[in-house]
């Protein structure tokens, strides 16, 4: 029998059982209450509301706008959602950059407004101080290496990191360094599968892939990606489960011609 299906409620202690005895984690993202509760309901392990929420709900560019203030927000809709699944809130730019202090106070703002399960934090060794503050203080945190959407400006570009051998070293150095400072898992993304796996077996903490391939220790993947809502957005590591953009679009148009036709509502749907 699966760890998955044994346990009432996600813990970082379950997570890294999952790993210990080889069984995959799936992480999603959701950033609002009614999805999360079909999310959760579904079975999944990990929700993530991820600073993602910056382009797919707010329409932005880059994840760099996402507030503190926006994410606890997201966050406290999701939490409200969920019953089973481990919730992890992005700690947005901007909230942990500039020194330990700003960063422990944002992430106890986050953790006693949100009622979330723990926190992700971009970064390598630069942000190990912070992660160690936090911790100390009592709350979980996942890493996050490989290619940091909220570097963005720093790199140029979104494609493929870790690809040439002084990012592969700097890349397996930062997940040493992120276990040892204590983080219960890490997510490494967009990063060659070969260098993924190694990592993986590297340490004992669930490593999570998003474009990183199979042998990372689970997967995650943005919602409105998976799911076909946003169908501008094709990585090559992306599998879509659903078109639901063309599900809505069908039956919005629907909706539109029942009512200028006067066929909605019917007898049945007026009082």
């Amino acid at each position: 029998m699966s760890v998955h299906s044994e346990i009432k409620k996600v813990t970082t202690k379950v997570l890294i059982n999952m790993k210990s005895q080889g069984e995959k984690i799936s992480m999603l993202t959701a950033y609002d209450f009614s999805m999360a509760s079909i999310i959760d309901k579904a079975g999944m392990d990990i929700i993530l509301v991820g600073d993602s929420a910056s382009n797919v709900m707010a329409g932005n560019t880059t994840t760099l706008p996402m507030t503190l203030e926006q994410m606890i927000y997201h966050a406290q809709c999701v939490v409200r959602g969920v019953k089973r699944a481990h919730v992890v809130v992005d700690m947005p730019f901007g909230s942990y950059q500039s020194g330990e202090a700003d960063a422990l106070h944002s992430a106890i703002r986050i953790m006693k407004e949100t009622g979330a399960d723990s926190l992700k934090i971009e970064g390598g060794v630069e942000v190990v101080p912070s992660i160690k503050k936090i911790i100390d203080a009592g709350i979980p945190v996942m890493g996050h290496i490989g290619l940091m959407p909220q570097s963005i400006n720093k790199y140029g570009t979104y494609a493929l990191r870790a690809n040439n051998e002084e990012e592969a070293r700097k890349l397996r150095s930062d997940a040493k360094a992120l276990e040892e400072a204590g983080c219960y898992a890490i997510v490494i993304e967009k990063v060659p599968a070969v260098l993924a796996a190694e990592v993986a077996k590297s340490v004992s903490i669930p490593i999570i892939g998003i474009g990183a391939g199979s042998g990372a220790d689970g997967q995650v993947l943005v919602m409105h990606d998976m799911l076909g809502i946003n169908m501008d957005f094709s990585p090559k590591f992306l599998r879509r489960y659903a078109n639901l953009n063309q599900v809505i679009s069908e039956a919005v148009v629907n909706y539109i011609n029942d009512v200028k036709s006067g066929d909605f509502p019917n007898e049945n749907e007026q009082y």
